[in-house]
C-alpha cells in the first residue's frame, strides 16, 4: 500500500527537497504541496492525503492553525499530521500537541527517520516514544490552556480498557502493558485501538492527554503507582 502524503512549507526549497527525498521511496508518494496553512486544507480536502508534512510558520494561516482545523473536522479524519519546525522546543511541541499533530519533528531529520516517521503516523502510531510522551504531556497538561474534560468522558471505556489507557499514559509500550497485565501484546494493541475508537482521539499521544485531563491519571504518577485492576 502506498502512503500519500502533502507537502506544506512556504519554501519552496524545502519542498522540493523533502519531494526528491520521498520520491526515492517505494511506498510513500508525495500528491500534493501547500505554501501556506490556507492552501493546505484546501489541498487536504481535495486530495485526502494520509500524512501531511506541516511547517509551522507559514504567512496567513500558520501551521498549527491549519493543524487544528484539519484534525476537528470529522471528513478529514483519515489525514494525520506531522508538524516540522527548525526550532526543536517544548513550547512548539505542546502547541503542535494541542493542534492535535499526531507527530513533531524538526526539519533535519534524517532521510530514514523522516520515511519511517511516516509510515508510523500513517499506520495508526505517534511519533513519541513512551517516555517522551509522558514527559510531553505532564508538562502539557500543566500549562493554563490545557483543557479540563468531565471523567465521564471515559465511561464508555470497559474497565480493562482504563486499565490499558491509564498504564500507556504512565509511559507504558505495548509489550509492557501486556506484560504488567499478563495478557498478549496483540490484546493490549487491542484494546488500545479500542480506546482511541470510543473515545474519538486520533492516535495515542490524544489518548494519553484525555487520560491526564480527565484526572485517570495524575501528573507525577508512574505506571508503578497505578493498580491494574478497579481503575
Amino acid at each position: 500500500m502506498t502512503i500519500s502524503v502533502l507537502l506544506a512549507d512556504d519554501q519552496s526549497l524545502v519542498r522540493a527537497g523533502f519531494r526528491s527525498l520521498l520520491r526515492r521511496t517505494r511506498d510513500i508518494e508525495v500528491v500534493g504541496e501547500a505554501a501556506s496553512g490556507d492552501e493546505a486544507l484546501r489541498a487536504v480536502r481535495a486530495l485526502r492525503p494520509d500524512v501531511v508534512l506541516m511547517d509551522i510558520r507559514m504567512p496567513g494561516m500558520d501551521g498549527l492553525t491549519a493543524t487544528e482545523s484539519l484534525t476537528r473536522d470529522p471528513e478529514l479524519a483519515g489525514t494525520r499530521v506531522i508538524v516540522l519546525t527548525t526550532f526543536e522546543t517544548d513550547e512548539y511541541v505542546f502547541a503542535a500537541l494541542r493542534a492535535g499533530a499526531s507527530g513533531f519533528l524538526t526539519k533535519e531529520i534524517e532521510p530514514d527517520d523522516l520515511r519511517q516517521a511516516i509510515r508510523a503516523v500513517a499506520g495508526g502510531d505517534a511519533l513519541l516514544s513512551p517516555s517522551a510522551t509522558r514527559r510531553v504531556v505532564e508538562e502539557f497538561v500543566h500549562r493554563p490552556l490545557a483543557a479540563t474534560v468531565a471523567p465521564d468522558r471515559l465511561t464508555a471505556l470497559t474497565a480493562r480498557e482504563r486499565e490499558v489507557v491509564a498504564l500507556v499514559a504512565g509511559g507504558l509500550s505495548n509489550d509492557q502493558v501486556a506484560a504488567r497485565l499478563v495478557i498478549s501484546p496483540l490484546t493490549a494493541k487491542t484494546h488500545i485501538t479500542r480506546a482511541i475508537t470510543k473515545l474519538g482521539v486520533r492516535d495515542r499521544v490524544q489518548l494519553v492527554v484525555l487520560a491526564y485531563e480527565t484526572g485517570l491519571i495524575q501528573p507525577g504518577h508512574t505506571a508503578g503507582d497505578l493498580p491494574v485492576d478497579g481503575l
